[in-house]
């Protein structure tokens, strides 16, 4: 049987170059970065050269950097971090309504409460967010706005630039969820000129449970977590060290070979793409053709659920994807899609393929051989497919 993956958004597999990093500080150094002995020393010396390292990647100061257990971690710091320390001046938040839930549910829970005051920003039939509406909705009470920077379902990436000068007009910090795009596209924290970013490494080839988040200095949040003085009192724990190489070194590797993955995974999106809608009638891209991470095609098919089209291609030895692995098993269509407009019932059948460096030609070949066949097989079965189209 096939072994076709083409889900790298939800995760990919750890580069050999990464692990080998990483394993002394699996064995011999194993130390505890805050212990005072030489096992202590050179774990510390380890953590603070992947600080550096990755500071340099984003163009920010170590300083500034922060390690956490992944992009939910640092979302959440982030969200809750920055609207409790500023509840009793700004108590207005506005996020993406497109936002992956690491950011939506905390500011959810936020506002569940009569404290803070919650808008979502509109996006339209693409995926873009409203710069217009962010205008409108931003004001002298708004703590922070907070937009992904590519989308985890379709690849969509957001002019975070422009974003971020609304929103510091009227004095509002900003935040970015940048766990689809760093690695995968240039991002430069002064360019971008956001207060705080949020970054993994398992999508990237690095090591799962662990990321890191960006917080400008002179930025005071309010801590989720008590009980050590690690990573200055901001995310006490003891710091994943191996982990925090790993993802240094996933950075170093992904900044040498982007222009190389990008020119592979365009030519390869286009042409599944090109492929897929002229193949299958009634499915549509969601999402734009262009100003998108490449990696990332999004197709619905008119008349069934994605989870059975899910199914069957797992039978035929293809891993896809029916949107974000954080809701997998949700029966609800995505909130990304419906954002956009697309209809509930069109949605319902949208799946997710999300390619990587060693995805192929003959991997995507074999997947538009097979494909049409069970999207047609569904259809016979679907008491909702429209044949008469």
């Amino acid at each position: 049987m096939k072994n076709i993956y083409l889900d790298h958004n939800a995760t990919t597999p750890v580069d050999p170059e990464v692990i080998e990093a990483m394993l002394p500080y699996l064995t011999g150094k194993f130390g505890n970065a805050s212990s005072v002995h030489s096992y202590g020393r050179d774990a510390k010396v380890a953590l603070e050269k992947a600080r550096e390292s990755i500071a340099e990647f984003i163009n920010c100061e170590p300083e500034e950097l922060y390690f956490t257990s992944g992009g939910t971690e640092s979302d959440n710091i982030a969200i809750l971090g920055v609207a409790n320390q500023l509840a009793k001046r700004r108590n207005h938040l506005i996020v993406g309504a497109t936002e992956h839930h690491a950011v939506f549910e905390p500011a959810e829970h936020l506002a569940k409460s009569d404290k803070f005051e919650l808008d979502l920003l509109p996006v339209d039939g693409e995926g873009f967010v409203s710069s217009e509406k962010l205008t409108e909705l931003v004001s002298e009470k708004t703590s922070l706005v907070s937009v992904m920077h590519a989308n985890n379902e379709t690849g969509v990436i957001q002019d975070i630039t422009k974003l971020t000068a609304i929103a510091h007009e009227k004095g509002a910090l900003f935040h970015t969820d940048a766990v689809q795009s760093v690695g995968k596209l240039p991002v430069d924290v002064q360019e971008l000129d956001v207060d705080l970013l949020s970054l993994t490494g398992h999508k990237i080839y690095g090591p799962k449970g662990t990321g890191a988040l960006f917080i400008r200095q002179g930025i005071k949040i309010a801590p989720l977590f008590f009980g050590g003085a690690h990573e200055k009192k901001r995310r006490p724990g003891t710091e994943n060290v191996a982990g925090a190489v790993g993802l240094a070194r996933t950075l170093e590797i992904a900044s040498a070979r982007m222009t190389k993955d990008n020119e592979h995974l365009i030519k390869l999106s286009d042409m599944f793409i090109d492929s897929l809608l002229k193949s299958i009638p009634d499915c549509r891209l969601n999402g734009p053709r262009t100003n998108r991470v490449p990696q990332t095609v999004n197709i619905a098919f008119d008349g069934i659920e994605g989870e059975s089209i899910i199914l069957n291609l797992d039978l035929k030895g293809i891993a896809a994807s029916s949107g974000s692995a954080c809701t997998s098993g949700a029966i609800e269509p995505s909130h990304v899609l419906m954002a956009m407009g697309v209809p509930a019932i069109t949605a319902q059948g949208a799946i997710r393929f999300s390619m990587g460096r060693a995805t192929t030609t003959k991997d995507l070949e074999y997947t538009l051989e097979v494909l049409p066949e069970i999207i047609n097989r569904l259809r016979e079965m679907s008491p909702v497919y429209n044949r008469s189209k």
